[in-house]
């Protein structure tokens, strides 16, 4: 676990739900944009969600993308797709996308041991990264106030 400065170009789907449908929704709406990446320019291969942060226990509808980061500003975006650069500061872990909810908890435990202060104003980051035999693992980045 660390503190990061990061920046992120994307060009992504825009989805929308209840928070406790996003295991869910996610991976439908990745494979929707998966099936069009073809249509993204300079693309790399790794894909990227972000997530708007759950503020309190009332909020209970929140906003995604799920998308695939890019090389370089794109003017050009394909119907119904955004572009987003983000470049802020995160907390961040890795590890075995079955491990998710654990790996996501360990964060916010290590947040508050080294004093950090969440920004719920800023997008919740996972990268996705295939590894050998079928094996991925995912990179969270969680947002902190500086």
């Amino acid at each position: 676990m660390s503190m990061v400065n990061k920046e992120f170009k994307l060009v992504g789907l825009k989805g929308s739900g209840e928070f406790v449908n996003f295991g869910n929704e996610v991976p439908l709406l990745a494979k929707q944009l998966l099936s069009r990446s073809n249509e993204i320019l300079n693309p790399t291969e790794t894909e990227i969600a972000l997530f708007e942060p759950k503020k309190n226990e009332e909020h209970r509808i929140g906003h995604y993308y799920v998308g695939l980061i890019v090389n370089e500003k794109l003017n050009d975006v394909p119907t119904g797709m955004d572009y987003i650069e983000t470049n802020k500061s995160y907390i961040t872990t890795r590890g075995d996308i079955s491990k998710l909810g654990e790996l996501h908890h360990n964060l916010l435990i290590w947040a508050e041991e080294q004093g950090y202060q969440r920004d719920l104003d800023s997008y919740i980051i996972e990268t996705y990264h295939p590894m050998r035999e079928g094996a991925e693992e995912v990179q969270i980045y969680l947002p902190i106030q500086v």
